[in-house]
């Protein structure tokens, strides 16, 4: 292992609310990463996979949504936030901060599920020069594993519904695995993952301006067998909406890695050590 450098800090987003944020760094990178997180999970949960990249040699942020961990309000049954909030306002000021933190190097992007939804919200996009998608794919429910099915379709429908009743917000805990999640966030999700177009029709509509068409990095996109919800279906639909953007999907089996389960969130977790290089070697040169 190589000598690390960590720093923790906050930046504003676009419109001024304060982002928590970390980078951790290699003493001489070669490469600046911005890792945009699945919606629910805090920036802590990928520090063992951005330590894994610093000490090959990058300079690596991770960052809280709005909301979420460190970017939580004391008060968030009072937020008003809208769920493309993190792709217009959030991903644009972290890439901001890397960029700044890293002057000089050459940029690329990590996203977890939506950390993948989002890019085309970003109007700095541009500046990233290629994207690892992991575990990327629609939220329809339609398109899911059906053993999947009964239990997500009870948290849109029941859960979810009786957690802002009673609490204002999405409470973390039991059914939700994740963090708290705000109101705003809840709602447009839910109403998207109930739709087997999820927002390709709105990018038509309400959820303009955006920069989906604009996006002409590579993309390559990392689904894993046992994932119920990023399919190899469910990935061809969700990059269907960068369409000058080449693209291609790589699908594996856990085995493929020595793990026993990946899942929705396992590429993350302790022993995927294989894996993360071969991301490395994607962002890096375009290999692995």
């Amino acid at each position: 292992m190589t000598d690390l450098v960590t720093r923790d800090f906050t930046a504003p987003a676009a419109d001024g609310y304060p982002l928590s944020m970390r980078l951790v760094s290699a003493a001489a990178p070669r490469m600046a990463v911005l890792v945009s997180s699945g919606t629910g999970f805090p920036k802590g949960f990928y520090e063992r996979f951005a330590r894994h990249l610093a000490d090959k040699g990058a300079a690596v942020l991770t960052y809280d949504f709005r909301g979420i961990a460190g970017s939580r309000p004391d008060d968030l049954k009072a937020m008003r936030m809208d769920y493309p909030d993190w792709g217009r306002l959030d991903m644009p000021a972290a890439l901001d901060a890397l960029i700044a933190a890293a002057p000089g190097l050459r940029v690329v992007h990590v996203g977890h599920s939506v950390g993948g939804h989002f890019l085309g919200f970003m109007s700095n996009q541009d500046r990233i020069d290629r994207h690892a998608f992991i575990s990327v794919g629609t939220g329809w429910w339609g398109g899911h594993h059906r053993i999947y099915n009964p239990l997500e379709l009870f948290f849109w429908l029941g859960f979810g519904p009786f957690s802002l009743m009673r609490h204002g917000y999405i409470k973390g805990g039991g059914l939700w695995g994740g963090t708290d999640l705000p109101r705003g966030v809840f709602t447009t999700w839910r109403r998207w993952c109930l739709k087997r177009e999820y927002f390709s029709r709105e990018l038509e509509t309400t959820l303009k301006p955006h920069h989906y068409e604009a996006v002409t990095a590579p993309i390559r996109s990392w689904i894993f067998s046992d994932d119920p919800i990023a399919t190899p279906d469910t990935a061809r639909d969700l990059l269907s909406v960068y369409p000058k953007a080449p693209s291609e999907i790589s699908v594996h089996a856990p085995g493929d890695f020595g793990a026993r389960r990946i899942g929705h969130e396992g590429a993350f977790r302790r022993g995927m050590e294989p894996l993360w290089d071969g991301i490395f070697g994607w962002l890096d040169n375009g290999e692995g």
